[in-house]
């Protein structure tokens, strides 16, 4: 059983304490078993969110015995962040801890010397602010997360439950993180890039110029679709397409494409016995060895080994995961 540690200081905002808690703290074992240990470190009794009080399970040095800290945002950006929660995550991620910001918590971990050298992100309303304090850090203000695998930033806000639920799609897979996701009522998949897992958002409202294109798309996945065909679809040029494409997701139309194919090969081997062959078919990756090449270089392993991961920990799931749900 993995522990998840939740940081916590005095005056911390509640959004994304709630926000860790719903994903790592409800015991959801009904989908895959077991869950996770969750603890809360930080004085035992303390403010959160201008009025809440709340009980914390352990010391902050007990983070040093967690697989993976999360480190919400500061109760004060502006302000440096308490030494003793720096040093803890800092130890904790030198006994080999993941260590997760989320929002403003960045300034944690930069204090920490975890971002030196590395891209991150914060809430943009902040991101000058960090990159002024910590110049060694590249701040990008423009995405929802980045993943250097043992160190993980997020945006501000909903963004927190993004990279949360990134986090359980890495140790159970898809299809378990867009169970969590249904229960919590948000995206299952708001994600794209590669080897650092940039994630870029999906438009969700109904009303926007892409919504219905983009959800035409996801129905037919398994077809050959070209600029072109979405550009005929929405009643563009293929020009303009392509710059309201980037400037909503901020991709362009065919790495989103690639990335909703990988997204649903995922679905399948964790979900299926069908072939890779078959899977390759199924979300228009046309053959194997073409799947292979994209799932290898967007996940970072090869299908055969993702599917012998994640089906371990799933031996009775045989159908298939609807996208986006």
């Amino acid at each position: 059983m993995s522990l998840v540690a939740l940081a916590v200081t005095p005056g911390v905002p509640h959004f994304e304490l709630a926000a860790a808690c719903d994903v790592f703290g409800v015991d959801r074992s009904d989908l895959v078993d077991p869950w996770y240990e969750f603890t809360v470190c930080g004085p035992r009794t303390l403010p959160v969110g201008g009025r809440f009080r709340l009980e914390a399970d352990a010391e902050l040095d007990q983070l040093v015995h967690a697989d993976t800290v999360i480190v919400p945002a500061c109760a004060d950006p502006d302000e440096e962040p308490p030494a003793e929660l720096v040093d803890a995550v800092r130890a904790a991620h030198a006994a080999g801890a993941r260590v997760a910001s989320l929002c403003t918590g960045a300034f944690v971990l930069a204090a920490a010397g975890l971002l030196d050298g590395r891209r991150a992100t914060t809430h943009w309303l902040h991101a000058t602010a960090l990159a002024d304090r910590y110049p060694r850090v590249r701040v990008d203000p423009d995405v929802l997360y980045v993943d250097h695998g043992s160190v993980l930033t997020s945006a501000g806000k909903a963004a927190a439950m993004d990279l949360c639920l990134h986090l359980v799609r890495l140790d159970h897979g898809s299809a378990v993180a867009n169970q969590v996701a249904r229960l919590l009522v948000v995206p299952p998949h708001r994600a794209g890039g590669q080897a650092q897992f940039v994630n870029t958002p999906l438009p969700e409202r109904r009303d926007h110029p892409l919504g219905a294109l983009l959800a035409w798309a996801m129905e037919r996945l398994d077809q050959p679709l070209t600029v072109e065909d979405l550009a005929r679809r929405a009643n563009m040029s293929s020009r303009h397409l392509a710059r309201v494409f980037v400037d909503s997701t901020g991709t362009t139309p065919l790495r989103w494409l690639l990335t909703q194919r990988v997204h649903r090969a995922q679905e399948l081997l964790e979900t299926t016995d069908g072939t890779i062959g078959t899977i390759a078919a199924t979300t228009g990756m046309g053959t194997a060895t073409t799947l292979r090449r994209h799932f290898h270089r967007t996940v970072g392993v090869p299908p055969d080994a993702y599917r012998r991961t994640f089906r371990s920990t799933r031996p009775e799931a045989n159908g298939v995961v609807e996208p986006g749900g």
